[in-house]
């Protein structure tokens, strides 16, 4: 029997062999980050009873307002109340915006996405070309540059970056476009589609609201770029290097291959380990982007996390976890699925 399973396993389609164990492995996973997330949560300093009324508020008002919260419960009650309500799709009510909790991420959650996806693509770009130009033309500009900027990169916090830009190019030049929200407050934001705002705003044809909300990207997309792509350029650099210095490489050279087709081989060769670097940035973006958002005021899921953060908001909080993490699983079966594609010589 266990032979005959084998056999109608191997039939099905090679795509499918990545992603139904790991879409079975996703429910044990996310309950995981939900038993820790619950718990740990609970050990941090505050009563958000005694947050919300004040230090002024009486013990029967405290009392009763912990009462309707459930924080008089058990901790088990609380955990196994909590696990039926995400059940139902329901996180809880917010603490501190009195809101649900998931129409608070839905509202915050496109905001950190349109940050990450532009931050990503220009991290790629930037990592991506200048390593490979570091190791096609060694000892050269780039090459010396490289140098200095991954050295750079690792050791300059973002926080610090994005001050420095908004310093020099909107305190000091007047170039770039006021760092407060996602567009200009004297302006509507586009009809509501995919919740990016240029997306949106170009498939409204309000090139107004598409200038405003693209000017308010640069500095954190550059922020954030500017930081990570150094790590980025790193392991491209050592990749592509032991794929540049292979035997194919100098046979192709040596029978007259153009230069430029034989980048290109080698950096399709250099591909699935990149790709799970890139993956693994795109995860650690989302958390990384916390710092950025506040100071950009952006209003992305980053910022709502430290709010609930300062603030004791248990809900919230455990909201924005189980999110970020459903959102990390997710592209980490992207990344398998690309690894499969990028060399199919990979088993399962």
């Amino acid at each position: 029997m266990l032979l005959a399973l084998r056999r109608r396993w191997e039939c099905v389609p090679r795509a499918l062999q990545i992603v139904l164990p790991r879409l079975a492995l996703l429910v044990p996973q996310m309950f995981g980050v939900l038993f820790v997330t619950f718990f740990l949560i609970r050990l941090l300093p505050g009563d958000p009873a005694v947050l919300l009324l004040g230090n002024m508020a009486t013990p029967e008002a405290v009392a009763q307002l912990r009462d309707r919260l459930g924080l008089n419960d058990s901790l088990w009650v609380q955990f196994l109340t909590y696990c039926g309500n995400v059940l139902h799709g329901d996180l809880g009510i917010s603490i501190f915006t009195s809101n649900p909790v998931t129409v608070d991420l839905m509202e915050r959650a496109p905001a950190t996405l349109e940050l990450i996806t532009y931050a990503m693509i220009l991290t790629v770009i930037i990592g991506f070309a200048v390593a490979v130009a570091s190791v096609v033309r060694p000892g050269g500009t780039v090459d010396v540059g490289a140098r200095i900027y991954g050295l750079a990169a690792g050791a300059i916090p973002d926080f610090w970056i994005g001050l420095i830009l908004i310093y020099v190019f909107f305190t000091m030049l007047g170039w770039a476009a006021a760092p407060f929200g996602r567009i200009d407050a004297m302006m509507n934001p586009p009809p509501y589609v995919t919740g990016f705002y240029t997306v949106d705003a170009l498939i409204a044809g309000n090139f107004a609201a598409l200038t405003s909300a693209a000017g308010r990207l640069v500095l954190p997309v550059l922020t954030i770029a500017i930081v990570n792509a150094g790590a980025l350029m790193k392991m491209t650099q050592s990749i592509f290097a032991g794929v540049w210095r292979s035997d194919f490489v100098r046979h192709a050279r040596a029978c007259g291959v153009p230069e430029r087709v034989i980048i290109r081989a080698a950096m399709r060769n250099s591909l699935p380990p990149i790709i799970t670097i890139i993956g693994f940035l795109v995860g650690f973006l989302l958390g990384a982007a916390v710092l950025v958002e506040t100071i950009f005021s952006w209003g992305g899921l980053g910022q709502y996390a430290v709010q609930a953060v300062m603030n004791s908001d248990y809900p919230a909080l455990q909201g924005f976890i189980l999110v970020a993490a459903a959102f990390i699983l997710v592209v980490y079966l992207v990344v398998d699925i690309l690894y499969e594609l990028a060399d199919p010589r990979i088993k399962v």
